[in-house]
C-alpha cells in the first residue's frame, strides 16, 4: 500500500505526491478476466433443437412419401385389374361378333342348299329346263355373296391380263384374241368389300406370230 504520511519535507511538492500515488496504483497488478468463464450462449443446445427440428421434419417427409407410394401402389393394382377386366370384355365381344357373322353367313347359305335340294327332287321335262334351275340357284347364290359384300370380279375372256387380280395357269395359243389376253377363265375371282378375297385363275393367250414382224 501507499504510505499517505508525507515527510516534512515532500509537503510543498504535492505534484510529485501524487505522480508516485498514481505510479504506485499502476503498478498493482489487476487479475484479467478469463473470457472462457464468461456466460456464453448455448450453441450446442440450438444445433440440438435444430437437429432434432430436421429430423422432425425428415420423418413428416418419409411419412408422406411412404402414403404416395402406397397410393401409387394401389391405382396401379386398379389399373390392372380394370386392363385385365376391359382385355377380357374385349374377347368376348370379338368372339360373340365373330359367332355372329358365322351364324348371318350360314343363313344366308342355307337358303341355296334348300332349293339345290328341292331342284334335286324335281323332275324335268329336259335338259333346258334343268340348266333353268340351275342357273336360278347360281343367280341366288351371287345375291348371298353381294349381301355379304363379296363381288364377282368382272373379268372375261378376250379382257388384258392382270397379274394383280388373276393368276396364269398355262397358256393358250387362240389367232382370233389379242396377245397377253385372257384366253378362258378356269376359275372366277372375288373381291371382298373392295379388297382381293380370290384371284381369278385363267388361261393367257400367247399369239404364235406374236414374235413376227
Amino acid at each position: 500500500m501507499v504510505d499517505l504520511n508525507l515527510d516534512e519535507s515532500l509537503e510543498g511538492d504535492l505534484q510529485s505526491v501524487a505522480d508516485e500515488v498514481a505510479s504506485e496504483y499502476h503498478t498493482q497488478v489487476v487479475p484479467e478476466m478469463d473470457l472462457v468463464d464468461l456466460p456464453q450462449p448455448s450453441s450446442e443446445a440450438e444445433g440440438r433443437v435444430d437437429l432434432e427440428s430436421a429430423l422432425v421434419q425428415a420423418e413428416h417427409q418419409m411419412e408422406d412419401l411412404l402414403r404416395r407410394e402406397a397410393d401409387l401402389m394401389d391405382h396401379q393394382r386398379r389399373l390392372a385389374a380394370d386392363f385385365n377386366n376391359f382385355r377380357n370384355r374385349v374377347q368376348r365381344d370379338i368372339s360373340l361378333a365373330v359367332e355372329q357373322s358365322e351364324r348371318k353367313i350360314l343363313l344366308e347359305l342355307l337358303p341355296v342348299l334348300d332349293n339345290f335340294e328341292r331342284g334335286l327332287g324335281s323332275s324335268y321335262q329336259d335338259m333346258e329346263s334343268f340348266r333353268a334351275g340351275v342357273d336360278l340357284i347360281r343367280k341366288q347364290f351371287l345375291e348371298v355373296l353381294r349381301r355379304l359384300n363379296v363381288e364377282v370380279l368382272p373379268l372375261q375372256v378376250g379382257d388384258p391380263f392382270d397379274a394383280l387380280n388373276a393368276e396364269a395357269l398355262t397358256t393358250f395359243s387362240d389367232p382370233n384374241l389379242p396377245d397377253g389376253s385372257v384366253a378362258a377363265v378356269f376359275e372366277r375371282g372375288f373381291n371382298l368389300r373392295g379388297q382381293l378375297l380370290r384371284a381369278a385363275r385363267v388361261v393367257v393367250n400367247r399369239r404364235q406370230d406374236s414374235g413376227k414382224s
